[in-house]
């Protein structure tokens, strides 16, 4: 009784809060509310995690995918309410997942998505009290409902790439150091990190990586402090997988190359190179390079399947080879042997001669892990 009466006071907060590829699991096509073809009354929400809609990273992505389909389609962004076909809602803080969730369903949207592993408890509730609303939940594990599809990324493979980047930008500068920075742990982070460091040792057997969790997502500041400290102790590259606190990263970086300094930070989930760009003059940027998840491609395909009325519950893995994960298509500050070696490994890893672990090696610190 007490469980029910948490769900109605959650749905009462949430109608308040509004008026203020490849699938390895071959996930059944269910529908539960599709459109069939008519766009004119199809309703897709959003729903960010705390990083917030214009993080450059993440949520903005996933959102992305969602405007690339409306475009297509010719449906408009606004409110529910007021004629719109998608929208979003901010979260600022995890109390706030159930409520936002729970305002898009009772709105009677087709289609709930949500961006993040912090979302595993809240969208998984969500969904079993509103079961003919369907969900896509990107990051989380697979969930065991009719109405959710679980879109999950072999982090692991893309972040290999960017490791090979990684280490031969170390061996060309002589430090054989590079890092990496975390927004928080999880097996998703873990993914990263175990690709990052097979990638880097690759071609760098001897490489430290510097390693550091930031335990946040929007902490720019701290994120400058961890990259000071990376930087300070000879690292050429730090992989920033933390969010908005990757921002401050990519800011350190850029005034460190404005100063002289050869460092260079890599991107996460999207090609941030614009983000790290530091002489407008030039269109010099301090990214080397991005590790892309594409998030977008998730939320594309989850509204597309709710127009086309064949929406598929369970779990999709999006792969290197499907190019669910990679580097961008361009990349300035790659030279072309960098570019021959990232391929290489590219076609090692969807060839099955290499297979990148999904468990990254620690030491009893969790910091300058020698290879």
């Amino acid at each position: 009784m007490k469980k029910l009466f948490r769900i109605a006071l959650v749905a009462v907060l949430a109608l308040s809060l509004v008026a203020c590829s490849s699938s390895t699991d071959q996930p059944e096509a269910t529908g539960t509310t599709s459109t069939s073809g008519e766009t004119s009354s199809i309703k897709i929400g959003f729903v960010t995690d705390t990083g917030g809609i214009d993080d450059k990273s993440f949520n903005q992505t996933s959102y992305e995918g969602i405007k690339r389909f409306a475009s297509e389609n010719g449906l408009v962004e606004g409110a529910f309410e007021d004629g719109g076909n998608f929208t979003y809602l901010q979260s600022s803080g995890e109390e706030q997942y159930v409520p936002n969730l729970s305002a898009f369903a009772e709105q009677g949207a087709n289609l709930v998505a949500a961006a993040g592993y912090l979302f595993q408890e809240s969208i998984e509730s969500v969904a079993a009290s509103y079961p003919d609303v369907n969900f896509v939940a990107i990051d989380v594990a697979p969930i065991d409902l009719p109405n959710i599809q679980t879109a999950n990324f072999m982090v692991n493979e893309g972040s290999y790439l960017v490791g090979v980047a990684a280490g031969t930008k170390a061996v060309e500068n002589g430090s054989r150091h590079v890092g990496m920075v975390i927004g928080g742990e999880s097996a998703s982070m873990n993914m990263f990190w175990a690709g990052y460091q097979e990638g880097v040792w690759s071609v760098c057997p001897d490489c430290v990586i510097s390693y550091d969790n930031a335990n946040s997502y929007t902490d720019a500041a701290l994120g400058r402090t961890l990259a000071q400290k990376q930087y300070n102790a000879g690292a050429t590259v730090i992989f920033a997988c933390a969010g908005g606190t990757g921002n401050g990263i990519i800011t350190e970086a850029g005034e460190r190359r404005t100063a002289g300094e050869d460092v260079w930070v890599i991107g996460v989930d999207t090609d941030q190179y614009d983000l790290g760009i530091y002489d407008e003059s030039t269109g010099a940027s301090c990214v080397l390079t991005s590790m892309l998840k594409r998030v977008d491609t998730a939320t594309y395909n989850a509204s597309k399947q709710i127009l086309e009325g064949n929406f598929q519950a369970g779990n999709i893995d999006y792969t290197l080879a499907d190019e669910g994960v990679g580097i961008p298509s361009e990349n300035p500050n790659l030279t072309e042997s960098d570019l021959a070696a990232i391929e290489s490994a590219r076609e090692a890893i969807i060839s099955g001669e290499v297979t990148v672990s999904t468990e990254p090696q620690t030491s009893e610190t969790n910091s300058l892990i020698i290879g």
